[in-house]
């Protein structure tokens, strides 16, 4: 898979879409949005900038050369500022895995009370 077929999956995933409904919003048929995620066919510029826009993402995000900047915050941490730098050159699958990881903690962390140690 390529990176720009990964990062239309995953944004797609993200926002809960099938292949169909994605491929119906932006005018292509099911089997041509199947193959840009695979890898096995790459869309034509107008389309990218469409995939960028419906997603309001950069084309550069797409094509692997940017990290989607409403992702990251400004950053004072510099132990988070570090991290951030290593996961953007971090393959898309271990981003995805990543980021799949945090949400777990962050859903765990909703359900903790002052006082509660980070354990349980």
């Amino acid at each position: 898979m390529s990176v720009l077929g990964n990062r239309i999956k995953s944004l797609r995933d993200k926002a809960g879409l099938s292949q169909k409904r994605l491929a119906e919003s932006l005018g292509i048929s099911n089997v041509q949005l199947s193959r840009y995620e695979t890898g096995d066919r790459k869309p034509d510029p107008d389309t990218i900038k469409q995939i960028a826009d419906f997603f309001d993402v950069s084309v550069d995000y797409l094509l692997g050369r940017d990290t989607p900047t409403q992702d990251i915050p400004d950053i004072d941490d510099p132990e988070l500022t570090i991290l951030f730098r290593d996961l953007k050159n971090a393959s898309p699958e271990i981003r995805e895995e990543t980021r799949k990881f945090l949400e777990f903690l962050m859903e765990k962390e909703k359900d903790r009370k002052p006082g509660d140690r980070q354990g349980k």
